[in-house]
């Protein structure tokens, strides 16, 4: 790809090219998610009835309390420490503690206008390899790139619900057993909905203490475990997890941008490291926003309610997709928690191809165009373009209109039904059917 090619994906008029771009940006393109959702916002514009199942954003409104602490202090506008505010690191360190059972204190955490810049900041400060398991989530490939890390993808098998195996981890570090390598695990997982099993998560640990492998464990969509058991790695190998958090996903406030890191004791030069890198870059994170986030993370009956009946709309609406996915010889690893499913549709690869769909690119354009149904190439996730598979999300719905539905249900009458499924996403469902009938057409 020429420069010139280069400066107009970014925006940029040929007049204005300046004298070159970073190498390390020429050829990335914008994030997928983002950009996913920027087209079927133009394509909703323009009239026509799209399927929003590619960008992955919690449907739920933000709690009320949070919401009613961050008007309280809205006026708050002096710059906050570089760290955080101390009451927040308290509150994110106290939730941490409780949900892992090892000690944590308020140093031990770092604030950020989203996990995602200090998951960028991680890269630039610590020097290491960066290991990521296939797939995983679109941006830590490309953040890598630019921070000039080498990435080592390692393989999943799909028996093993495309998560990576202890065993795999271990073959990996054997080749060079003294180098620092940065691991990152995601679950439940984006893109699969998957998510590790207290065994596996031991065994895990186990390998990734014997070569002194740090562990970024991004557990962003933790809260949302369908049946609300996550477990933490940290518990098992608290002296070289980092825990990545935020409100994005389980608090519904993506678009309010705070994100956590939670250090152990001996990585605190790290987190050192990051604030000073943090100082010259985004400085600190918008005040009003942590004032709320506070209360978000001290959480209560309040919250908890609000999690119980979110978890049981996201586990009823991904069964029924689930059901219809596999009625259809669509394979795909079982979810058990976030809103995506990973659906493979390599059983449709002959009648595919006989339409010119050959790759997961192709396959996510023609479906976009010819149905309204948007979903996100696997190859966004770290695949070779010809395996024939995608992300599916599914939160194109009424999340605030679906909690209504099940605000006067205990949680012993949480019962997923495809009748509920359709009262809490009929939009989702449809798309589903659509994409479905596509295939079989």
């Amino acid at each position: 790809m020429t420069l010139k090619s280069n400066l107009i994906l970014f925006g940029m008029s040929e007049q204005k090219i300046p004298v070159s771009l970073n190498l390390n940006i020429r050829g990335l393109k914008p994030s997928a998610t983002l950009r996913i959702n920027e087209q079927c916002a133009e394509m909703s514009q323009q009239g026509q009835k799209v399927f929003r199942l590619g960008f992955g954003q919690s449907p739920f409104p933000v709690p009320s309390a949070v919401v009613e602490k961050l008007k309280e202090h809205a006026h708050e506008k002096d710059y906050l420490p570089v760290k955080g505010l101390q009451p927040l690191r308290e509150s994110v360190a106290l939730h941490h503690s409780k949900e892992t059972g090892i000690l944590i204190g308020g140093d031990d955490v770092l604030i950020g206008p989203g996990s995602k810049e200090l998951m960028f900041l991680l890269q630039m400060v610590y020097y290491g390899d960066l290991i990521i398991p296939q797939p995983s989530w679109v941006s830590y490939a490309p953040q890598a790139r630019i921070a000039s890390r080498h990435v080592y993808w390692l393989p999943t098998k799909m028996e093993n619900n495309c998560l990576l195996s202890p065993e795999e981890l271990e073959n990996f570090c054997q080749r060079d057993q003294q180098q620092p390598r940065l691991l990152i695990l995601n679950y439940p997982s984006n893109p699969t909905g998957t998510t590790y099993t207290e065994e596996q998560l031991k065994k895990m640990a186990n390998v990734a203490r014997r070569y002194n492998v740090v562990v970024l464990s991004d557990e962003i969509y933790g809260e949302l475990h369908h049946e609300g058991g996550h477990k933490s790695i940290a518990t098992y190998y608290p002296e070289g997890t980092i825990i990545s958090s935020g409100l994005s996903k389980w608090c519904g406030a993506g678009g309010w941008r705070l994100g956590t890191f939670t250090f152990p004791p001996n990585l605190q030069w790290l987190l050192n490291g990051m604030a000073v890198a943090a100082s010259e870059t985004f400085t600190s994170t918008s005040a009003p926003i942590q004032f709320a986030a506070t209360r978000a993370f001290q959480g209560g009956e309040d919250i908890e309610v609000y999690l119980s009946h979110s978890r049981f709309i996201l586990k009823t609406i991904a069964k029924d997709v689930s059901r219809t996915l596999r009625s259809n010889q669509i394979d795909h690893p079982e979810p058990a928690g976030g809103f995506y499913l990973f659906p493979i549709f390599e059983k449709y690869k002959e009648s595919l191809s006989k339409k010119g769909i050959e790759t997961s690119e192709a396959f996510c354009d023609r479906l976009l165009k010819e149905t309204g149904v948007a979903l996100l190439p696997s190859s966004n996730f770290g695949f070779p373009e010809n395996l024939l598979a995608a992300r599916l999300s599914y939160v194109d719905f009424d999340g605030g209109a679906a909690l209504a539905l099940t605000a006067d249900m205990k949680e012993g009458e949480f019962v997923p039904s495809h009748d509920l499924a359709r009262q809490f996403a009929p939009k989702v469902l449809e798309g589903v059917e659509r994409m479905v009938e596509w295939l079989n057409g």
